[in-house]
């Protein structure tokens, strides 16, 4: 291991150097629970209100509420300070990102695999890689954006205007990208999930912010009320991991290889859209510390909001939430490379030039002028 990538293993806490082995225990966790307890399984399953399961919308929102209160909408003002990295990206996230995904997804599980998963199973994988490709990264990238010295005022202006377009973006997407694919999806549970996983938890965010803010001040806040927080996510991330498998679990024992299947067209998305953020980047002279979170923020997803949208739309045992769950299961190698990526190829762009001050001159003791 090279001396870049301990600096970068050493940035993480043990949760985000290990998520992908963590994700993986807890498939297996998940596994065994339902093996071993049908009944448990079956007594969570039946907890349901309109088609959404109660234990899961819980470990969700504590998956998503303590991501929204690192948003801070009012450094959207500075959007317009370096206008081309942020235009590459939202190329990228909302008018490639999607599509290429849908392609690839058509591609791998409609034809080159068909053989092997089956029509129903090919829908039911296709819609969930077009789910989680439709929701672009949110404040997870922060952490990949730190490890390559990113700007962190341009990745946090990114991040905020990601989820504002999310709002009105992501159900119109999905929908269309389905519909096209011949998969019919209710529009009133997808627009209900976006409310209740996006809209709710980004409102109440916005306000726990501002009101914890004006009462105890920005260092508490950050240094103290995130921080207790920030395993929050994690954690019930892994918990909704063991719930999800332990409905999965017989699907699951019989299709291991699927879970590699699933993962081929996903890493193929994955690298294209971050190299053609990282290229574009490049090409049009972006400084480093805002290409690398630009490469970084098209490689990324909001797995949290597809895990849940999936299951609403579809259900906990469905093809399409095994989708988005290996989406979880290869974020965190995948971004660790991407970052390596970026730092190795740091000499590829141009330092940025300080502007030199120019002393006004002086007019010589008696002349006018």
């Amino acid at each position: 291991m090279s001396e870049q990538d301990i600096t970068v293993a050493t940035r993480l806490n043990v949760f985000e150097r290990y998520l992908s082995f963590w994700v993986a225990l807890c498939i297996v966790t998940g596994i065994a629970i339902g093996k071993a307890g049908p009944g448990l399984v079956g007594f969570l399953s039946r907890m349901e209100v309109s088609h959404v399961n109660l234990p899961v919308a819980v470990l969700i929102w504590l998956m998503i509420y303590p991501m929204m209160l690192r948003i801070d909408f009012s450094a959207i003002r500075d959007v317009g300070r370096r206008p081309k990295g942020i235009l590459i990206v939202l190329f990228v996230n909302w008018l490639v990102k999607p599509f290429s995904m849908a392609f690839l997804g058509w591609l791998f599980f409609k034809h080159l695999f068909a053989g092997i998963i089956g029509p129903s199973l090919g829908d039911q994988y296709l819609a969930g890689t077009i789910i989680l490709a439709a929701a672009p990264c949110t404040a997870m990238v922060f952490v990949w954006s730190y490890l390559t010295d990113g700007d962190p005022a341009y990745t946090l202006v990114q991040v905020a205007l990601n989820d504002l377009i999310m709002l009105f973006a992501f159900a119109p997407i999905v929908i269309f990208l389905l519909g096209v694919s011949n998969i019919t999806v209710p529009y009133d549970v997808l627009f209900y999930s976006v409310i209740l996983y996006i809209v709710i938890p980004l409102a109440a965010g916005a306000a726990s912010r501002a009101a914890l803010l004006r009462i105890n001040g920005p260092a508490w806040f950050e240094g103290v009320f995130l921080a207790r927080l920030k395993p929050v996510t994690i954690v019930a991330l892994l918990a909704t991991l063991v719930i999800i498998f332990a409905f999965q679990g017989e699907v699951i024992l019989g299709k291991l290889s699927h879970i590699v299947l699933i993962a081929i067209p996903l890493l193929i998305q994955v690298y294209f859209n971050s190299g053609l953020a990282y290229g574009l980047a490049w090409r049009l002279r972006v400084p480093h510390s805002v290409a690398a979170p630009g490469a970084l923020i098209g490689a990324s997803n909001f797995f949290e909001l597809a895990v849940a949208t999936a299951i609403s739309l579809f259900g906990l045992t469905s093809g399409a939430t095994l989708a988005t769950v290996v989406g979880v299961l290869v974020e965190v190698p995948v971004m660790l490379s991407v970052c390596s990526v970026c730092n190795r190829t740091r000499h590829w762009f141009a330092e940025p030039t300080a502007v030199p001050v120019v002393e006004p001159a002086k007019r010589p003791i008696g002349r006018r002028a």
